[in-house]
């Protein structure tokens, strides 16, 4: 993923964990500046690229999948944040709706699956599956369903990804390299709302910088 990180848009990271220019926790992310600079290139890479997308898997949808998985991960400030950006985007009308409604529908907790035979067999745990309701449907259509689902099992079920996962995606219209770009946004998410949980954990306990 390649972009430039523009000055133009405020650090997400610091947005979501409500971080104030000269908080100590602003100095704390100023003493990992490369970290920090490195999670702000990849929300670009993902949510504002340079040059613009071209394809199928357009913002709009990106930002639709940001707010089910935030949904799904139980952050609805996160998922909030990414609502209204896909809002902006000029979504089609009822899709922010039905993103939230599927993000409900589909909460869990996990890591669900099965290993394959072996020593880690002792830690499989069956659980739910997800599909887009049939009230849905229309309104997300065939390439965005197809998307949450895939969305969903890497948030809930990661060992049960499979060969036939990945064809369902390609039946539904999506390419090899969008495939791929969703599954670096999942994980994305993940990784980001890790750090904002954090940061908002440090903010009820200030820590003493060291020089």
């Amino acid at each position: 993923m390649n972009a430039t990180v523009s000055s133009s848009v405020p650090d997400v990271i610091d947005r979501l964990a409500g971080i104030a220019p000269g908080s100590h926790l602003d100095q704390v992310r100023a003493q990992r500046e490369q970290a920090r600079t490195n999670a702000q290139q990849s929300y670009l890479s993902l949510f504002a690229p340079t040059p613009p997308v071209f394809g199928n898997f357009e913002i709009a949808d990106r930002f639709a999948v940001a707010a089910f998985v935030a949904g799904l991960h139980g952050q609805p400030e996160v998922a909030r944040f990414y609502a209204d950006a896909l809002a902006g985007q000029g979504a089609r009308a009822g899709v922010v709706e039905a993103i939230a409604n599927e993000a409900r529908r589909g909460a869990a907790e996990g890591p669900y699956g099965s290993y394959p035979s072996g020593p880690l067999s002792k830690e499989d745990a069956p659980g739910p599956s997800y599909a887009v309701s049939a009230a849905q449907y229309p309104v997300l259509g065939e390439r965005l369903s197809a998307g949450l689902v895939h969305a969903h099992l890497l948030v809930f079920h990661p060992r049960d990804a499979s060969a036939a996962a990945l064809q369902a995606l390609l039946d539904a219209g999506w390419s090899s390299t969008e495939v791929v770009t969703l599954s670096q946004l999942v994980a994305f998410l993940a990784f980001q709302i890790r750090v904002v949980i954090g940061l908002k954990a440090l903010a009820q306990r200030p820590v003493t910088l060291v020089d």
